[in-house]
């Protein structure tokens, strides 16, 4: 028998867009917050650049807005553009009140504002070089002082469950969530009124990323499996500067770096970025990528370098000390010369639709963050505008549930049924499928893409999900199956959207298409039915 824990809002993930939405409504909910691993362990916590707010009086709303548009090549939603933009000093406000340390001029009350690439102005607000950090780490601490606020982590999500799949009548909504306990390996039920996915991307679909082992796409799986419109899964942002090091895997190197004067250089020491746009290393991420990738293929080498060794030690150790000295344990040290550096997926800039209060397709399910989409990014992301829009949102989906809150009908879900199913003895099929997919994404659906690269994705990935499909229908759940199926069903979503964009535009770039359609829309995917 499972067991059963009932809140009045459950939420998957506790990055800064989960914690916030639950320490917004603890005062007057029971919430439960499950995440993957350790309560500590997402993408908020590696965010090392800052959060993009208009807190200077030489910065404007409509130039955040417009260099927003701008990064995102015009495909950016204006009206959920402008909501984020306002909404962004009010945000930072909240999170200072929360007790986050952002980092001064000297002994000054002045917040130090740093500048990133797509920017036109000063406006980064930071915690030195690990903002992700500073904030995890505030929030967490007041939600685990929080009485009304419980963790559960180490626990897997599996699927939404909603009344259509429960076959109850009246309007689909969600009432809880099946999630896989590590500890015992038994499938829970957690039941509630309002159900939040806040789990972050999908970049572990492919086979490089600077993400953490959780962003596996789950929430966006979840959603779709459950019958949620998901858009501009083409969209895929490849952070530009990752360091290369067999033993660091993929450490990020923030924006910052060139924001404050780092240059890219080829192993010649020549720079290259004036070549591709006038900003040069200040240009948005997927132009800086797109440079280091063709620098690479051009002259077959496996990375380029970044440099800001011109720089003063100390002002280096002072702004960047958490990359300085990881850096510095792979032999790396970036004040007395150039570090190997390689794009990586970062960021996912399409999600599950919400509107402005992050509600889904299905009542009471929102889905903040990463995991939505938001009409915030367009075709590419502005750098730091990521955690601005996890604050925004999350505190705007906790007013609009706070003010939706009605007394709703007992519901008995049924407990998982595992009778059908055993222990499977042939888990190299999960392992071989996984690394076959990552490659194949990375291989076919990266940096630049075509026709022919796109059918042969589309032709594996379909192979692919009949196979895990088979094998979850008659196995017993693992953390591995479990990913593999949502990161199966997510390359299908980013395959099927890429194919459908007959242009290049922002991070969607393909051989076959190279010229910018004058007029344009986002990629809006609709499931045939909930599966």
């Amino acid at each position: 028998m499972s067991r059963q824990y009932q809140h009045d809002i459950v939420i998957i993930g506790a990055g800064a867009a989960g914690l916030t939405l639950a320490l917004e409504l603890a005062d007057q909910y029971r919430v439960a917050i499950l995440t993957k691993a350790d309560i500590r362990e997402g993408s908020t916590l590696y965010a090392q650049g800052g959060v993009a707010a208009v807190l200077s009086d030489k910065d404007t709303i409509d130039s955040h807005i417009n260099d927003t548009i701008d990064a995102g090549v015009e495909l950016g939603d204006p009206e959920a553009i402008r909501f984020t933009v306002e909404h962004s000093k009010a945000s930072i406000d909240w999170l200072i009140d929360q007790g986050v340390p952002f980092t001064r001029y000297g002994e000054s009350d002045e917040y130090h504002l740093t500048k990133e690439g797509g920017h036109s102005h000063r406006r980064i607000i930071h915690s030195a070089d690990a903002t992700g950090l500073a904030i995890s780490k505030t929030l967490i601490k007041n939600a685990s002082n929080h009485p009304n606020i419980e963790f559960f982590p180490d626990r897997v999500a599996v699927d939404i469950i909603t009344t259509q799949k429960l076959g109850l009548p009246g309007p689909n909504r969600s009432v809880g969530v099946y999630a896989l306990n590590l500890d015992d390996d038994t499938i829970e039920v957690f039941q509630g009124q309002f159900i939040s996915l806040a789990c972050g991307g999908s970049s572990k679909v492919y086979l490089y990323t600077s993400n953490p082992d959780t962003a596996s796409g789950d929430g966006i799986a979840m959603a779709w499996r459950a019958g949620c419109r998901v858009a501009n899964m083409e969209f895929n942002q490849f952070h530009p500067t990752c360091l290369y090091d067999a033993k660091a895997k993929t450490f990020l190197i923030s924006e910052a770096v060139r924001g404050e004067g780092g240059k890219l250089l080829l192993p010649d020491g020549s720079r290259f970025m004036s070549k591709f746009d006038p900003r040069a290393e200040l240009a948005p991420r997927d132009i800086v990528a797109r440079a280091i990738d063709h620098e690479m293929k051009r002259l077959g080498i496996p990375h380029v370098l970044l440099d800001i060794s011109h720089k003063d030690q100390d002002f280096i150790k002072e702004h960047f000390p958490t990359i300085y000295k990881h850096c510095l344990e792979y032999g790396h040290d970036m004040t007395k010369g150039p570090i190997p550096v390689v794009p990586a997926a970062h960021y996912t800039c399409g999600g599950v639709v919400v509107d402005r209060n992050s509600a889904t397709d299905i009542n009471n399910l929102y889905a903040i963050g990463e995991t939505a989409y938001t009409g915030l990014h367009g075709a590419n992301r502005l750098a730091s505008n990521s955690l601005l829009e996890c604050i925004v949102f999350a505190r705007s989906a906790a007013s609009h549930i706070a003010a939706h809150t009605t007394p709703l009908p007992s519901i008995v879900i049924p407990d998982w049924d595992e009778s059908q199913v055993t222990n499977s003895d042939e888990d190299v099929v999960i392992t071989h499928n996984w690394q076959e997919l990552r490659r194949f994404m990375w291989d076919y659906v990266g940096i630049v893409r075509t026709n022919k690269r796109l059918l042969r994705a589309k032709h594996r990935v379909d192979l692919l999900r009949s196979e895990i499909q088979e094998f979850y229908a008659n196995y017993k759940v693992s953390n591995d199956l479990l990913e593999l199926r949502n990161l199966a069903v997510v390359a299908d979503l980013i395959i099927q959207s890429a194919m459908s964009r007959k242009e290049s535009r922002g991070l969607h770039f393909t051989l076959d298409y190279p010229a910018k359609m004058s007029q344009s829309k986002p990629t809006i995917l609709t499931p045939t039915h909930s599966c």
